[in-house]
C-alpha cells in the first residue's frame, strides 16, 4: 500500500469522530452546528484513490469528489441515515448513503454509493432526493432526473422531470415511472406527502416553464393521483404563491417532507429572488391545513435561514437549502442544509419552537410603509415594558 494512503485515511478517520458543537449565535429558533456534518472530505479514501500501487504510483485521486450537499434525511430504528447528493469532478450526481448514531456528526458512508434502476436512456444527471415514510409501507425516494433538451441546440438547455424510486431498507431500489404533471413542462423540487389525502398521493410540485427560469409558475404547487407507479398529475394547485419583492420572487420550491404537528402541517421550503451578483437562496416556512393540506394557513416573514459566513462560499455562492429533516422521538427537529452547493449543514430546533415560530411569526405586509408599521408597533411595545420593568 502506498504510504500516503494511511496519511489520508488518518485525516479521515479524525474528521468523522469529530465532535460537532452548537454555534454561539442566537435566534431562538433554531441552533446551528459550527461544522458541516457531511463534505468531500467525508468521502472514503477508497472511493477516490486507485489503491494498487502499480496502477497508481504517485497515489493520484482517480475520480474525484467536488462536492456533497442537498440530503434527503430518514431516522429508522434509531439510526439516522442521509441520502447525500455526490458531485463528481466530472460534474455528474448520484445518490450515497451516510449512516450515523448521532444526527450531528459521526456520519459515515456506506462502501458503495446508490444504485439507481437505469431505467431512463437519456437521463444524464440525477440529485436532490426527497425521502417520504409513506403510510402505504414504503420509503418513497423523488429526485430530479435531468435530461438533455434535445430541440434546443444550446448545451446548456435541459428538461427536469422528477423521478420515483421505492424501497424498504434504503437497499434495494425499485424504479417508477417519472411524475407526469399535464399543466407543466419541467419539475424539480417534488415532495411525496406522507399521507394519503382523499385515498389519493398527493405530490407537491414546482411548476416550471423553463429548467432555471419559473416563468408562469405561480409557486409551490399540489397535485393528486391514483396509481404512484404510473403517477400523472392532472391539475396543480398552486399553496405558498411568489410574491413581488420578496424571498420567493424569482421562484419557490418545497423542501423537506412536511411535518404534521397539532395546528397543522409545517413545511421547510426554498425562496428565489434575483441580485446584482446572481439567485439568492434562503430557507422559509409556511404552514398548511391539516385537513386541506392545499390551504395555506400561516405564512411567517422573511427567511428562517440564510447562508452566513462561510456558508455563502461555494460552487453556487450565497445559497442554502434543504431536502431533508427528520423529528425524533422527542420532538426534537434536524433541518439538513446544503450550502453553496458545495457541503451540508444541520441546524436543530423543536416541534414547540417551530410551531410558536411559524404560527407568532407576524406575515410580510409587503410594502416598506407597511413593514416600518409594523417594526414601530414591536419597539412600542418593547420600550413600554422595558419602561415598566425599570419602575
Amino acid at each position: 500500500m502506498h504510504p500516503q494512503y494511511y496519511v489520508e485515511q488518518e485525516k479521515y478517520e479524525k474528521l468523522i469522530s469529530r465532535k460537532n458543537v452548537k454555534s454561539s449565535e442566537y435566534n431562538g429558533m433554531y441552533d446551528r452546528y459550527v461544522y458541516p456534518v457531511l463534505t468531500r472530505e467525508h468521502i472514503p479514501v477508497f472511493w477516490r484513490y486507485d489503491l494498487d500501487e502499480k496502477t497508481n504510483p504517485f497515489f493520484m485521486e482517480r475520480l474525484g469528489v467536488n462536492a456533497v450537499f442537498n440530503s434527503g434525511a430518514i431516522e429508522l430504528n434509531g439510526k439516522y441515515y442521509l441520502v447525500a447528493r455526490v458531485e463528481g469532478y466530472d460534474r455528474k450526481s448520484f445518490f450515497a448513503v451516510a449512516e450515523s448514531d448521532s444526527p450531528v456528526d459521526g456520519f459515515r458512508f456506506w462502501d458503495y454509493p446508490v444504485v439507481l434502476p437505469d431505467t431512463y436512456e437519456k437521463e444524464t444527471n440525477v440529485y436532490d432526493m426527497r425521502l417520504t415514510k409513506h403510510e402505504d409501507g414504503y420509503i418513497y425516494g423523488v429526485f430530479c432526473s435531468e435530461s438533455k433538451d434535445e430541440e434546443n441546440s444550446d448545451l446548456s438547455a435541459a428538461v427536469a422531470e422528477a423521478g420515483i424510486v421505492r424501497t424498504k431498507d434504503l437497499k434495494t431500489w425499485e424504479r417508477l415511472n417519472n411524475l407526469k404533471t399535464l399543466q407543466s413542462p419541467q419539475q424539480r423540487n417534488v415532495v411525496l406527502h406522507p399521507e394519503f389525502v382523499n385515498g389519493k398521493y398527493m405530490f407537491y410540485t414546482r411548476p416550471m416553464d423553463g429548467f432555471i427560469e419559473a416563468g408562469s409558475g405561480g409557486g409551490i404547487g399540489v397535485g393528486f393521483c391514483d396509481d404512484i407507479t404510473n403517477a400523472v398529475i392532472d391539475e396543480e394547485i398552486i399553496t405558498s404563491r411568489r410574491k413581488y419583492h420578496t424571498i420567493t420572487e424569482a421562484k419557490n420550491g418545497a423542501g423537506a417532507v412536511p411535518i404534521k404537528t397539532e395546528k397543522g402541517w409545517i413545511h421547510i421550503a426554498h425562496g428565489v429572488r434575483n441580485t446584482a451578483a446572481g439567485l439568492r437562496y434562503v430557507i422559509y416556512v409556511f404552514a398548511t391545513d391539516l385537513n386541506d393540506p392545499t390551504k395555506v394557513i400561516a405564512e411567517p416573514s422573511g427567511y428562517y435561514i440564510a447562508p452566513m459566513g462561510e456558508e455563502r462560499i461555494g460552487d453556487v455562492s450565497n445559497v442554502v437549502f434543504t431536502n431533508g429533516a427528520i423529528v425524533t422521538e422527542d420532538k426534537k427537529v434536524y433541518i439538513y442544509y446544503g450550502s453553496s452547493d458545495t457541503r451540508l449543514h444541520v441546524a436543530e430546533t423543536t416541534i414547540d419552537k417551530l410551531v410558536d415560530y411559524t404560527f407568532n411569526t407576524p406575515p410580510d405586509p409587503l410594502r416598506s410603509a407597511d413593514c416600518v408599521r409594523q417594526r414601530c408597533e414591536l419597539i412600542r411595545r418593547n420600550l413600554a415594558i422595558l419602561k415598566g420593568s425599570t419602575e
